[in-house]
């Protein structure tokens, strides 16, 4: 059961799709359970495209992906940030993050992890932390990021709301060469945290900051 407290949640994500690689059953969940989740990504990631594709593919591919989740389109933010330099740009990242906190009211943010090797994903759980600190916060998991990763934190997801991720996902069509856009991966890493959890599927967070009402 989604706690009774937490009704409002925020998924921040450094680029367009790691919030769905990182929490795509659990939104699902989430928003099945009647909460209410909005999702902020940083960068469109222009220069990380394919050239075989246009500039802005990933912005579509964002609302598209989301869509499945079922997040609404009023709920989604993107901002501009260039990729690959966000540790530069802290400060400003930092100051959208407030206004987003000032504007969602979030129970609980879903942030990378802050053992995340990628600069873009370790500034995002930084400046997040940071601007949501009287928050319950928890980071997700990205395991071909994440030198270390403590599983404090599982949370239990059906085969539907793992189908939907995997849904979500594969509307990022100029991302299939990722190695972890594999389906196989992603189910796998489902049921291993499952097992871990007592069965089934789930996803595992660290616990950053859990408030107790």
């Amino acid at each position: 059961m989604i706690s009774e407290h937490i009704n409002k949640v925020l998924v921040l994500a450094p680029h367009t799709d790691d919030g769905e690689f990182g929490c795509g059953a659990t939104i699902a969940k989430l928003i099945e359970a009647g909460k209410e989740v909005h999702l902020a990504a940083f960068s469109p990631c222009k220069k990380s495209v394919p050239k075989e594709f246009p500039e802005d593919i990933l912005e579509h591919e964002l609302k598209a992906a989301t869509a499945v989740l079922g997040i609404k389109p009023a709920h989604l933010y993107l901002y501009d940030y260039e990729v690959r330099i966000f540790p530069s740009k802290r400060q400003e990242i930092l100051e959208d993050m407030i206004r987003l906190r000032k504007k969602v009211a979030p129970d609980l943010v879903f942030i990378p992890s802050l053992n995340d090797v990628h600069q873009d994903h370790f500034t995002i759980a930084e400046e997040g932390r940071r601007a949501f600190k009287f928050t319950n916060i928890l980071s997700y998991e990205m395991p071909w990021n994440n030198f270390n990763f403590n599983t404090a934190c599982f949370i239990k997801v059906s085969e539907k709301d793992l189908e939907q991720k995997i849904a979500a996902l594969k509307e990022y069509k100029s991302q299939y060469f990722r190695t972890y856009a594999d389906e196989h991966f992603i189910k796998s890493l489902a049921s291993v945290r499952g097992t871990q959890s007592g069965g089934g599927y789930a996803e595992t967070f660290e616990i950053v900051r859990w408030i107790i009402k």
